[in-house]
């Protein structure tokens, strides 16, 4: 993608992350009604600050929004967020992206795009429950992504200080067939692991392969895990309620925890194979007579970081096996995990990490951004200007930058591990990791 011009609206933790992802590579503004956050990116980012209200289109033409190539409205308020792309739309031929708390909007724009004036529309709960369910169903990962529709997953796991697979090296380590061993994370540093490169109990290992390898590497991270079968979710919101209906596509049967007797009753029509079940979560004595310690996993999607801190660590030492966590402040995300939970997902976060990836997927297929923008996992369909098309991967190597590596290729409906004699055809997929040195080269390549 070239350098454009970007119009961001709200600078909250997702307006502000977004807009650190995007201005060292573009010419970016962010409009804002508060003065203090104003000042604040005045000092902190390379962008165009803009005091005012992002729903009057006087503030949007002091912003030049009829010449900007992307729009982006991220605001904590949906109204506002479809308003202001409507606006947008009236002041010029702008590609408009909303992000919206609730899916009630989301539905009708799935339905017909041109809805709203809105291009493109992300809500921020419908991506947290998909992140929680996608790290659900495998012990130990930390994120989970698919390519290639479905062909290839991308997995982050933590290495737990008592599993085998610390202090071997990757050769040792690399016992399946369909997996590459793409990134390592250390120290918040990127290592492209070679064979000899030895893996350390707290690396977060990015991999790369048929989901059957996913899982069976899972397990030999944690050969005394299971795959899960109990799960119990505590908080029936827009969060919970989504979570718990992915689970059920995904053939699981989960409890569901909800305070609120009309709203837990609710949540029982709905969700035929939940069982919901009507009490406060916070209760040590409701936990225990539900048996919540006896969980494979305990989601906590409640209203407030207290509260779900509070319960996953009373599950925890209830004996729930893994806690994950919902995070409405994303600085508290790494302290979380430091106190124990295994894993918790800022809603913020994912839905800046979206935006971010979406404006990234014009010149890939499909994207995913590793470690707050450390790293990324690119698809690309090969084309006859390729570097790599009718070249073994070795023979390309010498024309691919250092921090980056190709994962997984798909062909027809199957998946190929890739070798240094594989030879990549034109109309294959392949689907690179990168660190952030070298995704623009490999774009740039592809």
């Amino acid at each position: 993608m070239s350098r454009v011009r970007i119009v961001i609206i709200g600078a909250g933790e997702v307006g502000s992350t977004t807009a650190e992802s995007l201005c060292g590579e573009h010419e970016v503004v962010v409009v804002d009604r508060d003065p203090e956050r104003v000042e604040t990116l005045t000092y902190e980012l390379d962008v165009l600050p803009i005091e005012g209200d992002a729903s009057e289109i006087e503030t949007l033409e002091e912003a030049d929004v009829g010449d900007a190539d992307l729009f982006i409205a991220s605001t904590d308020d949906d109204e506002t967020n479809i308003i202001a792309c409507g606006i947008a739309k009236v002041c010029g031929d702008v590609f408009t992206i909303a992000r919206t708390k609730s899916p009630k909007y989301l539905r009708p724009w799935e339905r017909d795009e041109r809805a709203f004036g809105v291009d493109f529309m992300v809500c921020t709960d419908l991506l947290a429950a998909k992140a929680i369910a996608g790290v659900t169903g495998l012990p130990s990962a930390q994120d989970v992504d698919t390519f290639a529709e479905g062909l290839v997953q991308m997995t982050e796991f933590e290495i737990p200080s008592d599993s085998p697979v610390a202090d071997q090296t990757v050769a040792e380590a690399d016992r399946f067939d369909s997996l590459t061993f793409a990134g390592v994370i250390r120290d918040g540093d990127v290592i492209i692991p070679r064979g000899g490169t030895v893996l350390k109990a707290g690396d977060d290992v990015i991999a790369i392969g048929s989901p059957e390898s996913m899982r069976a590497f899972s397990h030999a991270i944690a050969p005394d895990s299971d795959d899960p079968k109990s799960v119990v979710i505590v908080g029936g919101g827009q969060i919970g309620y989504q979570t718990a209906r992915l689970l059920e596509e995904g053939g699981f049967s989960p409890r569901l925890i909800e305070g609120d007797d009309d709203h837990a009753r609710w949540l029982a029509e709905q969700l035929p194979r939940t069982t919901v079940i009507n009490g406060d979560a916070t209760d040590q004595d409701l936990l225990s007579q539900e048996r919540v310690g006896d969980a494979d996993v305990l989601i906590s999607a409640l209203e407030t970081d207290q509260q779900n801190l509070l319960v996953t660590l009373l599950g925890s030492r209830l004996g729930a096996k893994r806690s994950i966590a919902v995070v409405e402040t994303a600085d508290f995300v790494d302290l979380f995990e430091t106190v124990g939970v295994d894993v918790a997902v800022s809603p913020r976060n994912v839905t800046a990490e979206e935006i971010t990836r979406f404006t990234r997927t014009r010149r890939a297929e499909n994207v995913a951004i590793i470690e707050g923008d450390q790293a990324e996992v690119l698809e690309f369909e090969v084309d006859a200007d390729s570097i790599l098309v009718d070249r073994t991967i070795g023979e390309s190597a010498a024309d691919f930058p250092e921090g980056a590596v190709i994962g997984a290729i798909a062909r027809g409906g199957s998946h190929i591990t890739p070798r240094g004699d594989t030879v990549v055809r034109e109309r294959d997929h392949v689907i690179v990791f990168a660190d952030t040195d070298s995704f623009e080269e490999v774009a740039d390549r592809m």
